[in-house]
């Protein structure tokens, strides 16, 4: 772990020397216990560290953001791994108009989601934004390297939107994310059916898709949220979403929601020769508030497959110190029938905070399946002798066919600092 720490410091000293005013973030290390089965008779207890840094240094409108996760492993030979997440340079309010990224960074729209290594421009005028993003892949294991391949190894996508029109919001974008694949050797046989190491090499993988999102409350108490997208490379419609919610009876909130999609499929892979087919899926809900402290929320789903159907329905009662729910699916993706049971309560103002929660499940692939029960517990607690200072354990037990008792336990030590250099 030494290294990771110099590695830590190189990143932040300089960013030190230019960013002078604040510093903020959360440390927090983590030991996860659990029992591994060696051989058929003999098992061993194993630990795994993960240690994650969430840091910021501030300087005006400046700031330099980093979020890192190492983990190690202490019973069995395995590399440690650090993951860099985010490690970016952001500047706000650039003429009044723009917010830049340089570096690590997330990257999130209605088509993509997760980490790229690049650039991001946010512009907003007169009830006008354009945000771009272009960058590199981020490698496995979110290894601190660039691509070696730009042109095959990329994501590019912007968006242009507007709410010039009181309460209505427009936008519309194009994505097109490209995988680099790497080339490898398989064996084939030739004419004569002898066997002979044959060169595979694939061309690249893409996503390419058109969006666009139209949100409208024009009506007091109604909001109705829709996502559209177009697939460029098949020519098909992928995915059209909407959401209507409706809050105008006092107390209850209720919910209406409609997708339908294609499987996301990259192109040029091999999974695009498959036959695939889309499906439609369909949930209406409601939750009523007696108070603040207690709703009791009641949703109803339906998924519509090429040739069958899927349902599901759960039903809760949410207070402020837990949650009880029962859920059911039935159909085609399984048969489940499921309560669970969660609390925690704070004492001393915040000292200490236990929690406790049970899951009973009784599950089956479909109706004439073997029936199958599953039983979950977990229970914790959280000590916090400071402000910035706190301690979890939580033990988790789980019994099912498969596993008959599998326990396993988990200490984690947070860390949160807020300091003006």
């Amino acid at each position: 772990m030494a290294h990771y720490r110099h590695l830590l410091i190189l990143l932040l000293l300089p960013a030190t020397m230019i960013f002078g005013q604040s510093i903020n973030g959360r440390v927090t290390s983590s030991v996860y216990f659990f029992e591994r089965a060696d051989t058929k008779e003999a098992s061993s207890v194993n630990a795994t560290g993960y240690h994650y840094a969430n840091l910021n240094l501030n300087y005006g409108n400046f700031s330099l953001r980093t979020s890192l996760n190492a983990d190690n492993f202490f019973n069995f030979d395995a590399p440690a791994r650090l993951r860099v997440y985010n490690l970016y340079i952001e500047s706000r309010k650039l003429f009044n108009i723009a917010t830049v990224r340089i570096g690590r960074q997330p990257i999130f729209n209605s088509v993509l989601g997760g980490n790229f290594d690049g650039v991001m421009v946010d512009l907003n005028y007169s009830q006008v934004g354009l945000k771009a993003y272009y960058g590199g892949n981020v490698p496995a294991y979110q290894k601190l390297e660039f691509t070696d391949d730009l042109s095959n190894d990329f994501v590019l996508s912007g968006e242009l939107s507007t709410s010039i029109i009181p309460g209505v919001f427009v936008a519309a974008g194009y994505t097109d994310k490209n995988f680099k694949t790497t080339s490898y050797t398989a064996l084939r046989l030739d004419e004569n059916f002898n066997p002979i190491n044959v060169l595979i090499w694939e061309k690249s993988n893409q996503f390419k898709l058109l969006h666009g999102r139209l949100n409208i409350g024009l009506v007091e108490d109604f909001m109705l949220s829709t996502k559209y997208e177009y697939d460029l490379n098949y020519k098909t419609t992928s995915r059209v979403e909407a959401n209507l919610v409706n809050t105008s009876v006092e107390n209850l909130l209720l919910e209406g929601y409609v997708n339908y999609r294609e499987p996301r499929v990259r192109y040029n892979s091999i999974f695009a020769v498959f036959d695939f087919a889309n499906q439609m899926e369909y949930e209406l809900g409601g939750t009523y508030s007696f108070n603040p402290q207690l709703n009791l929320f009641v949703r109803g789903g339906l998924v519509q497959y090429n040739d069958d159907n899927s349902g599901r329905i759960t039903v809760g009662l949410g207070t402020s110190h837990g949650t009880v729910s029962y859920r059911k699916t039935f159909g085609y993706a399984g048969e489940l029938d499921a309560i669970s049971v969660y609390g925690a309560k704070s004492f001393f103002d915040g000292l200490v905070t236990p929690s406790v929660g049970i899951t009973y499940a009784s599950y089956k692939l479909s109706a004439d399946s073997e029936k199958n029960d599953l039983l979950t517990f977990l229970a914790g607690v959280n000590f916090r002798s400071l402000r910035y200072l706190s301690f979890d354990i939580q033990a988790q037990y789980l019994k099912n066919k498969i596993y008959k008792d599998d326990l396993r336990a988990i200490f984690k030590v947070n860390y949160w600092f807020n300091s003006i250099l």
